[in-house]
């Protein structure tokens, strides 16, 4: 998956791998060998492309890239922000761009919403105190 999302962004980015691989003090021989999944980079390095491209490392390992890059917005405040995967458990990662417009930060409570016969799931940011009428 690594090789297929370093791709990715690199091609998504528009650079060429010696380009790449200078961003990240590496040969351009490296890029190339873990684009075609013959070696990868190591840990140091993983943090270092993650953190450029504001992924997280189990996101550029596990998850492809490709699939989660789509924010539409869909009509008049309403959006599409991406796919994320459901962690062992049960840990999801909301997108920067839906953190970012909705204001959630570290902290902040969020109420899980579900609907079994349609099959969809939602989360409502809200205040404790104003949820229970003490606000």
């Amino acid at each position: 998956m690594i090789a297929d999302n370093i791709r990715y962004l690199r091609n998504k980015e528009g650079i060429s791998q010696a380009e790449f691989a200078e961003r990240f003090g590496v040969s351009r021989q490296s890029v190339a060998k873990w684009e075609s999944s013959e070696s990868a980079p190591d840990v140091f390095k993983c943090r270092d492309i993650a953190d450029y491209y504001d992924v997280s490392i189990n996101v550029l390992l596990d998850f492809p890239l490709e699939e989660r890059d789509f924010q539409l917005e869909t009509s008049e405040g309403k959006y599409i922000f991406g796919i994320v995967k459901v962690g062992d458990r049960g840990q999801v990662v909301i997108p920067k761009h839906a953190r970012e417009i909705f204001k959630i930060a570290p902290g902040d409570r969020l109420m899980v919403m579900g609907d079994t016969v349609k099959g969809g799931i939602a989360f409502a940011k809200v205040s404790i105190g104003k949820f229970f009428g003490k606000e």
